[in-house]
């Protein structure tokens, strides 16, 4: 993770510096666990401590740093000071939601499947074996059983409204963190923090926060699949040549000129890259999301867990596979589309 190995370099190279503070530190959590304790499980006098080392067989429980409770408390606090806030959000995103499958649910299976096919063959620059193999998956997944076609719309849906949401919100942070060192060693460690929580935790705030269905799931996705896009448009802007830039600023260029007409159109195929990777990533946490009441193709996975199906469970993971590979082509062969178009075109031989 790059934050945790820049402050493992930040640490080498000041250590005399680092080693006082760590003491603090240590002593201060120390302290802090030593007083939340429950009485009955540390020591009436800290000199016992001294006197009796039992307690250095097995950990002690008075040694436990209290963070359940205050994130508890905390939750608790949101929910009842920004219950109508949070409620609010809810009925709109359920509300686009719902519009939404009912829209695609409401229109023939043929047209769906023109529909993809047309927006796959423009998205990949008329490549037509991407185009064909797109159009078969979108097929071959109600081909494989009728019930599973309403299904993959409904988790279709709840993945483009958080890819939509982690677009809006995440390639802004990424531009900042490209442009301000100091936003981007500040972020970094969120980013890893994100990355790093098992995705089974994200269900839980949302469950709290938002109650079940596809509410929460999409707010799962947000927070699962935002850290890579952020990450690849970060890096994709500051990957742009210096030279280019330098020749920006000398034509009077300003920050937003700059930004729109050199760096971003630069950074394109890192961005799509970014977006392929958050897709890919909030399809896997829809599919999770079935466990807290998602409708959608994850439900047949539960289902067949439940009851010990092996055939509906391969039938459903299928459908999962095709509905992964229509949008990792689509993404894919678009990004591919832009990195052709920004690639410098080699001198022709006279």
């Amino acid at each position: 993770m790059p934050g945790l190995l820049g402050f493992l370099l930040l640490m080498k190279t000041n250590w005399k510096y680092w080693i006082p503070v760590y003491f603090v530190g240590l002593s201060f959590l120390v302290a802090v666990s030593y007083h939340f304790a429950k009485p009955r499980y540390k020591p009436e006098n800290i000199s016992d401590l001294l006197s009796d080392f039992s307690w250095l067989g097995n950990w002690p429980k008075w040694l436990d740093f209290p963070l359940m409770q205050p994130l508890n408390a905390g939750f608790e606090w949101l929910i009842v000071e920004f219950g109508m806030f949070f409620e609010g959000i809810n009925n709109f995103l359920l509300g686009l939601y719902t519009m939404m499958k009912d829209a695609l649910v409401g229109l023939p299976w043929p047209l769906v499947v023109a529909i993809v096919i047309i927006l796959t063959f423009f998205a990949s620059g008329k490549k037509m074996g991407t185009t064909v193999m797109v159009g078969f998956c979108t097929f071959f997944i109600g081909f494989l059983s009728p019930r599973y076609w309403d299904k993959c719309i409904m988790t279709t849906c709840i993945v483009l409204i958080g890819i939509f949401l982690c677009l809006v919100v995440g390639i802004p942070i990424g531009i900042a963190m490209a442009r301000n060192p100091k936003v981007r060693k500040a972020i970094l460690p969120i980013l890893d923090l994100m990355q790093t929580i098992p995705s089974f935790c994200y269900l839980i705030p949302g469950i709290l926060l938002f109650g079940l269905g596809a509410v929460p799931a999409i707010f799962a996705i947000f927070v699962y699949a935002a850290p890579p896009l952020i990450r690849l448009t970060d890096l994709g802007i500051r990957l742009v040549d210096k030279e280019v830039v330098e020749a920006a600023d000398a034509f009077g260029a300003s920050k937003k000129q700059k930004l729109w007409g050199v760096q971003i159109p630069l950074a394109l195929p890192n961005i799509m890259q970014g977006v392929n990777q958050a897709v890919m990533m909030a399809l896997a946490m829809v599919v999770i999301a079935s466990m807290i009441g998602t409708r959608g193709i994850g439900d047949e996975v539960l289902l067949g867990l439940q009851q010990l199906n092996v055939g509906m469970a391969t039938e459903a993971g299928i459908a999962i596979v095709l509905l992964a590979i229509i949008f990792d082509r689509i993404t894919q062969a678009y990004g591919d589309r832009i990195q052709d178009k920004t690639r410098p075109k080699k001198m022709k031989k006279v």
